[in-house]
């Protein structure tokens, strides 16, 4: 009979308040017979060997503290598995109330997040269905998250995509997706990130804690994990969309140091009889890493980084008797580019004191070129976007657990910018460009907050915080109160409270831009923050010991949105108007309010399902002073994800996965089109007083995925199929006038991949 594979679990423990290490406390595996256990060392590790491959409970307890419980831990023949545990210090006696352990799922990593608040664990990236190795993708089955399929923006509880702000081991980077901001800004294709370079994240819909700045809609908290310090390990994956390797291990034998990277590359071209022609000349890569080292007395350095390069765009149709829409005469040509690293360092000056520190800088650039034939087949210039943004950021906090009743975390981020940007358009096409930003220079973001929990037992949290920030451009500032409360009413029952005020920055090119009508003058310069208040009421019920239900009722009212003064216009619908030179003021506003729910149940013999459905209002006062559905008002959205694991083999070795998610959205709202206008001018004329007034039919996707991993002495084989939007679902892009036909076309683009992979572990 064949050896049955095995592999090595190792992970840390530390103080969820501090980030402290905690020596010696119990670690058990809770789903083996006999049960294997072991202590963590006087630095808080542990390690469990020998341990056959499956899927775990781990449960971990120390004397004052509560414990905790961490399900779906997966053991593979291939790869160690590492996890990091936080643990909370009890307030009463343990020897007087039993305390049953904290499910990991159902706490954000962030301790100070009240409501609004959810982990996307490691396990999770790699399982779901419709994800696409994409942390994006996963995020929209959350609650109240809108996606489309050719775009990953995020569209949060009735915001647009660009009110989301990204953050990478602590600091705020450039949108990181491939072919970001072109369709819409905030989204892309395809983040850069992959899966096999997550830790624990958090995803933030809402009142976030008070370190959480120039954010209006969500934060998407992304860490990286460390690598292996053990042994070197290695994936490689080749699918339809490209290939995927990463590699981990120690720097030298016997030490704590370890590295860990990862390298992407595509150019879609198995793909190409499924995408749109002008997609077909698509390429991506990615590289991202992270250098881990702790050391004895200086504390803990990490050196990390992230970056891509995208190529893509179309050629113009020769034939004029082809010319059937507009953009068949456009060639395009666009080449993005975006970075992001930092050193960060983490030092405790005790148990209860932990300071971290970074330095980083980020870039993002694009050059899209747009060229359009004219009647005698000359390509004239239509538009340039050449823009550039280097950031340097110096982030600090410093966490001080004064007692198990009061944690505070207090720091600042200092963020230059400095920026390059020409942006040119023809307005009506076939006219000479014009100039509508032409500005290169530097300026500051400064930001501070104060944050602190307050336990006054085990059953009540109060978290009170402030936020302040100063945009050295034109003097504007903000003042943001935070705060949260919850009370666990039972074991089984919490109910938890927040508000919190709001704001974000614009993108840099509409403060520089300059109008004819007002003698070239930059009339945006003095543009203040976009504003919001978030007041969520959260419920959370534990029905079994693997299910949850959480249900949110929220309401957000957004202020000084810039808007067009005497036009429907807002920001509020913002998606990739670049070249938008306007006047604008600060006098919009708008509402979102709804109720998000969840039913999750864990994974647990074999089989997890998780529910959420969102029923919600969004609307917005535009420069007419009229308020209007906004564009992002799908009004409900449900999804579902199913999933079962089959353990085959000898020694139930190999694991058989499927999984699906099932989506079902209201149709997006959309202007109709004036007819006899646009046939007369042909092109399109939509009809301004009926700004979003018109709804699409609802939308329904399916994703699917099936995979096969053989798991062998040392290595690991897996097979996989990843269908995304198998029911092809096209995505609306608006109307187009046909020159042919002479009519007024519907503009959609089904996209469906079916992508197969196989990888390999080892």
């Amino acid at each position: 009979m064949a050896q049955q594979p095995s592999q090595t679990i190792r992970g840390k423990v530390v103080d969820e308040a501090s980030g402290a290490p905690i020596p010696y406390a119990m670690v058990v595996l809770l789903n083996t017979d006999p049960l294997m256990g072991t202590t963590t060392d006087p630095a808080g590790y542990f390690t469990l060997d020998k341990v056959p491959v499956g899927r775990y409970d781990l449960r971990v307890s120390y004397l004052g503290y509560e414990p905790a419980l961490i399900r779906e831990l997966v053991v593979s023949s291939s790869k160690e598995a590492f996890v990091n545990v936080s643990i909370r210090e009890s307030i009463t006696k343990l020897a007087d109330v039993v305390i049953k352990p904290k499910v990991n799922k159902e706490e954000p990593r962030n301790s100070m997040a009240t409501v609004s608040a959810r982990m996307l664990s490691v396990e999770e990236a790699k399982r779901y269905a419709g994800g696409f190795d994409d942390p994006a993708r996963l995020a929209s089955a959350f609650a109240g998250v809108a996606s489309n399929v050719a775009s990953n923006g995020i569209v949060v509880r009735g915001n647009a995509p660009k009110f989301l702000q990204w953050k990478l081991e602590g600091v705020e980077i450039p949108n990181p997706n491939h072919f970001a901001d072109l369709s819409a800004f905030g989204g892309g294709g395809l983040t850069a990130l992959s899966s096999q370079m997550l830790a624990n994240s958090d995803f933030f819909t809402g009142a976030f804690p008070a370190e959480y700045s120039n954010a209006l809609s969500g934060v998407f908290d992304i860490f990286m994990r460390n690598g292996n310090s053990r042994k070197r390990e290695h994936t490689f994956q080749l699918g339809a969309i490209g290939i995927d390797g990463s590699s981990e291990g120690p720097f030298r034998k016997g030490g704590r140091s370890s590295y860990l990277f990862n390298y992407r590359y595509s150019t879609l071209a198995l793909m190409k009889s499924l995408l749109p022609e002008e997609a077909q000349g698509t390429s991506y890569q990615d590289l991202s890493f992270k250098l881990y080292f702790p050391t004895k007395k200086a504390g803990i350095f990490s050196v990390w980084g992230l970056g891509l390069k995208d190529r893509s765009g179309q050629a113009a149709q020769p034939d004029s008797a082809q010319w059937r829409y507009a953009q068949n005469r456009e060639e395009a040509d666009a080449k993005q580019y975006m970075g992001a690293g930092g050193i960060s360092h983490d030092y405790f000056f005790s148990a209860r004191a932990h300071l971290k520190t970074t330095l980083a800088a980020t870039v993002s650039g694009l050059d899209w070129r747009i060229k359009r034939l004219d009647n005698q087949l000359a390509l004239l210039p239509q538009s340039q976007n050449n823009t550039s943004t280097w950031n340097m950021v110096l982030s600090s906090s410093l966490t001080t657990k004064f007692s198990p009743k009061h944690t505070n975390k207090t720091g600042i981020v200092l963020t230059g910018l400095r920026y390059n940007m020409l942006l040119k358009d023809a307005r009506p096409a076939g006219q000479v460009p014009l100039t509508v930003v032409d500005e290169a220079g530097f300026s500051t973001l400064l930001t501070a907050y104060s944050s602190s929990a307050f336990r006054f037992t085990d059953r009540f949290t109060l978290n009170l915080g402030i936020n302040a920030q100063l945009f050295t451009l034109n003097n504007r500032h903000t003042l943001e109160p935070r705060v949260g409360l919850k009370w666990q009413r039972t074991e089984k029952q919490y109910w938890g409270l927040a508000y919190g005020r709001h704001s974000r920055l614009e993108r840099l090119n509409y403060y520089f831009a300059r109008t004819s009508h007002t003698d070239n003058q930059l009339v945006n310069r003095d543009m203040d923050f976009t504003k919001a208040h978030h007041l969520v009421l959260s419920y959370g019920l534990n029905l079994t010991e693997n299910m949850l239900l959480k249900i949110e009722p929220y309401y957000q009212y957004l202020y000084s949105v810039p808007v067009i003064a005497g036009s429907p216009f807002s920001f509020i619908n913002l998606t990739n108007q670049w070249y938008l030179n306007d006047r604008l003021v600060n006098t919009g506003k708008g509402k979102n309010h709804g109720i998000d729910i969840t039913l999750e149940r864990y994974l647990a013999r074999g089989y997890y399902f998780l529910f959420t459905t969102s029923l919600f209002r969004s609307e917005y006062l535009g420069g007419d002073g009229v308020w209007r559905s906004t564009l992002f008002n799908r009004r409900y959205l449900s999804n579902l994800l199913l999933g079962k694991e089959w353990q085959t083999g000898k020694n139930q070795q190999n694991v058989v996965g499927l999984n699906t998610r099932f989506t079902l959205q209201g149709g997006e709202p959309y202007t109709p089109v004036n007819r006899a206008a646009s046939l007369a001018t042909k092109e399109i004329v939509t009809d301004e007083e009926q700004l979003y007034s018109r709804q699409l039919p609802p939308a329904f996707l399916v994703h699917f995925t099936a995979s096969y991993k053989l798991n062998r002495q040392k290595v690991a084989h897996e097979f996989a199929l990843k269908v995304l939007n198998a029911t092809q679902y096209g995505d609306f892009y608006g109307f187009r006038y046909n020159f042919q036909d002479h009519t007024i076309d519907e503009y959609r683009e089904a996209i469906m991949i079916p992508n197969i992979s196989y990888k390999i572990e080892f």
